[in-house]
């Protein structure tokens, strides 16, 4: 019987963090990514920095329903992984863009490099919808070397009703396409 009450005292807490929102501001405002995710950073290399890519990342903060009559708001985290077991990754912008193509916001002031294996996120509220339903992130990424290409992923969180929702997106490597 004890075990069902403390069970149920946890479900009711953890209820109730979920239903806290956070201030748009306060979303990644709360610290830098260098403050943030110091333990996963190390000095930039100082070689030339000859192995660059970038990745272009859908993410939802709103997606419109019922034919666009009702929007459902996501908060939105978008991880970057340094997938080199040896060599730092250089991140040199992270960018987010709304529907229009207009950028939100920027979240690097100057270049960091990852450990290798670690990652750095960047967080959106579920009450911050500037980026609306088509909202982007940019990551432009260099390193020294041949390095095994980073992995860029968006987690959308977020509930319509009774219903809780989350979703993954993968970003996708911008390259140019056409004749030769």
């Amino acid at each position: 019987m004890c075990h069902i009450r403390a069970g149920g005292f946890f479900l009711a807490i953890l209820a109730c963090l979920l239903t806290v929102r956070m201030d748009p501001a306060l979303a990644q405002a709360a610290g830098s990514i260098e403050q943030n995710f110091a333990g996963s950073l190390t000095a930039v290399p100082t070689e030339n920095l000859a192995t660059t890519g970038a990745f272009y990342v859908p993410v939802y903060s709103s997606v419109s329903m019922s034919q666009g009559k009702f929007r459902a708001d996501f908060s939105v985290t978008l991880s970057v992984h340094n997938a080199s077991e040896t060599k730092p990754l250089v991140l040199k912008r992270i960018a987010y863009f709304d529907t229009s193509g207009k950028m939100v916001e920027s979240y690097l002031k100057s270049p960091i490099a990852l450990k290798p294996f670690a990652t750095v996120e960047v967080s959106i509220a579920t009450s911050d919808v500037r980026g609306g339903t088509g909202a982007n992130f940019v990551v432009d990424w260099a390193a020294a070397a041949d390095i095994a290409e980073p992995v860029v992923e968006a987690l959308m969180v977020g509930s319509v009703g009774a219903g809780h929702y989350a979703f993954i997106t993968q970003g996708r490597p911008i390259r140019l396409v056409g004749k030769n």
